[in-house]
């Protein structure tokens, strides 16, 4: 059956080095007035890998969500150079990959194949399109040969795979991750992390996996409170015993 959605926009052509999202001076409160982020400004580069740690509550995931426009605060957020907006919402949440801590939120169809396809058929791409970009994604999370499997059977670390290759199918240029590594066992993990690695593409992650922020991310950012309150390179951050007592990341 031929798909009939009208093709998604083109999207900026991102250079090497460039600044693909740019953040100042954010500022988010829950209905309830809870201040969830507070004067956030920050820069991500093209092909950068960041760590983003903090304590529960720190409004990480908040920020993620700011970044492709699930949750809309007052400041500037910019994204492949296109300032966040309604007019733009489409084309950046097509350049920004969400994945969700639990996967559960994020596979709900019926077969594996049905929940990869999902993205790029409602991006209205032709059929043997649609067909392709799910083998792909398939294969870059090892997960090829899995497409006709139920997702709620799968176990922990496969629906992790899966829920990133439903990012992964509508060749997005920024993967924003929370908590990848929550659930998994060792084995999963290690899985994980050597896909994160070969990815090649711009990365934010959410995580409180230290061990693993120090293997994969050159760069990390730790917030607190709402705020940022450090940004430099991880090995540096992490050797910081005091900075990391003070904001609950000792001993993880």
């Amino acid at each position: 059956m031929p798909i009939t959605h009208s093709l998604p926009p083109k999207l900026p052509n991102l250079a090497e080095n460039s600044t693909v999202i740019s953040i100042k001076n954010l500022d988010f409160s829950y209905p309830d007035g809870f201040p969830a982020l507070k004067n956030i400004s920050l820069s991500i580069q093209e092909g950068e890998k960041i760590a983003l740690v903090g304590p529960n509550g720190a409004g990480k995931s908040t920020l993620m969500l700011h970044m492709n426009g699930i949750l809309s605060g007052r400041g500037e957020l910019e994204v492949g150079l296109l300032p966040l907006n309604k007019q733009n919402l489409p084309v950046i949440r097509a350049l920004v990959g969400l994945v969700f801590q639990n996967p559960d939120d994020q596979l709900f169809s019926p077969t594996v194949f049905e929940d990869v396809a999902f993205g790029p058929l409602h991006m209205g791409l032709p059929e043997d399109e649609v067909h392709t970009r799910v083998e792909e994604a398939l294969t870059q999370v090892d997960m090829r040969g899995f497409g006709g499997c139920l997702s709620h059977h799968l176990s922990a670390g496969q629906k992790k795979r899966i829920a990133i290759a439903t990012v992964l199918s509508m060749h997005p240029q920024i993967l924003v991750l929370d908590e990848p590594s929550a659930g998994l066992d060792p084995r999963a993990r290690r899985g994980l992390i050597h896909l994160l690695r070969d990815l090649p593409l711009t990365m934010l992650v959410s995580t409180h996996d230290l061990r693993m922020a120090k293997e994969l991310f050159p760069r990390m950012v730790i917030m607190d409170e709402g705020e940022i309150v450090a940004d430099a390179e991880t090995e540096f951050l992490l050797k910081d015993e005091a900075l990391l007592e003070k904001h609950g990341l000792a001993g993880i």
